[in-house]
């Protein structure tokens, strides 16, 4: 069976000291929980801080993005070894928002996706279609892209190390929502994309994410989809009672 995950993205969102408020609050309610993995990826800003909290936890540490050189004159970009040295084992790559505003292509999420593997990480490796895209029904077309140029001449022994986040990019921020029907579409032609790519086995065994306006209203019906695999959740992780209220769906759904 699959290892539930859920993780919080927090994006260009909160300050040092109010990082500080959430990821105690989160440790408080979750140091107990270790039949799912749990992650939240903070800003670069507040990774340091957060880690002193977490570090003792079953709460693993995420980062947002990753350069996929060790040191350079690349400025504002920050390093694999960086990350490591503040406890760093996630890390989010090709997410809608970096490849809608700043232009990552799929040979840019690769180059990244390899680095992260390279270095140890485990990375979340976000794929999904626009509403334009969407409504001229390219969604599948556009997975299909994401998975083989994103994936591309990685080695397959790595490869249970990616958790694939599918986002449509139109449900992201956007208060709507893809139904759980649809949300599960998606995620078996992913399964079934990665079966063609690569084999059954490994397809079977890797893990799905949904992501897109992921909240306690519309968190259980979207994981209890069969190849719905966790959420990486966005505005709900902001505030600690949501994502907790998130986590602990997650596990009444794996003690029934």
């Amino acid at each position: 069976m699959r290892r539930l995950i859920i993780a919080g993205n927090w994006k260009m969102n909160k300050t040092v000291s109010e990082a500080r408020e959430l990821a105690t609050a989160l440790k408080l309610e979750l140091k107990d929980i270790t039949d799912l993995d749990m992650v939240i990826c903070p800003p670069f800003t507040d990774l340091d801080s957060v880690s002193q909290i977490i570090g003792d936890t079953n709460i693993a540490l995420g980062a947002q993005n990753m350069y996929w050189k060790l040191e350079g004159a690349f400025t504002g970009e920050i390093s694999p070894m960086m990350l490591r040295d503040l406890g760093v084992r996630f890390v989010i790559v090709g997410h809608s928002e970096r490849r809608q505003y700043f232009g990552e292509t799929n040979q840019i999420v690769n180059k990244r996706l390899k680095a992260a593997l390279k270095y140890g990480f485990n990375p979340i490796f976000c794929i999904g279609e626009n509403l334009k895209e969407r409504e001229e029904n390219k969604t599948f077309e556009i997975l299909t892209d994401h998975l083989e140029n994103g994936l591309k001449d990685l080695n397959e022994l790595d490869l249970p190390r990616i958790i694939i986040a599918y986002e449509p990019v139109w449900a992201i921020g956007t208060g709507r929502t893809a139904t759980p029907e649809m949300a599960e579409e998606a995620h078996h032609f992913i399964r079934k994309k990665l079966t063609e790519i690569f084999s059954k086995d490994l397809a079977d065994g890797m893990r799905i994410q949904y992501g897109g306006s992921v909240k306690p209203q519309n968190a259980k019906e979207l994981l209890m989809q069969p190849d719905i695999d966790g959420a990486l959740v966005g505005g709900a992780s902001l505030e600690a009672r949501d994502f907790i209220k998130i986590i602990k769906i997650g596990r009444e759904i794996l003690n029934k």
